[in-house]
């Protein structure tokens, strides 16, 4: 019924000036604090696009898109609970996705 939004032919959509995709792996305690749903109020809030998971191994990924001043507000924003306590952030660069529209959080 909803194709049409599927189909990316064509020109993708022009992104801002400086626009920047980055993937997050967080470690600490970060599953089962509300740490994903946190990222997408904040993320949210900052109109910065992406999603956030669990993994398995106890991390959580987080890939974030938009200007990256922003990106750590972000982070300050999510640790403004008592319960996540952050002790290990790597980060890559990756390409930005044109398409991309919200926030979501993945694996309910």
């Amino acid at each position: 019924m909803f194709e049409f939004l599927k189909d990316k032919k064509g020109e993708p959509p022009a992104l801002p000036e400086g626009t920047v995709r980055r993937r997050y792996s967080i470690e600490g305690q970060v599953q089962g604090v509300g740490f994903r749903y946190r990222a997408r109020y904040a993320a949210q809030s900052l109109e910065l696009t992406g999603w956030v998971e669990n993994e398995d191994d106890g991390s959580v990924t987080l890939e974030v898109q938009g200007d990256p001043v922003k990106f750590r507000k972000l982070f300050a924003l999510i640790q403004r609970s008592d319960y996540i306590q952050i002790t290990a952030i790597r980060q890559k660069d990756i390409a930005p996705d044109p398409w991309e529209r919200g926030f979501s959080v993945r694996g309910y």
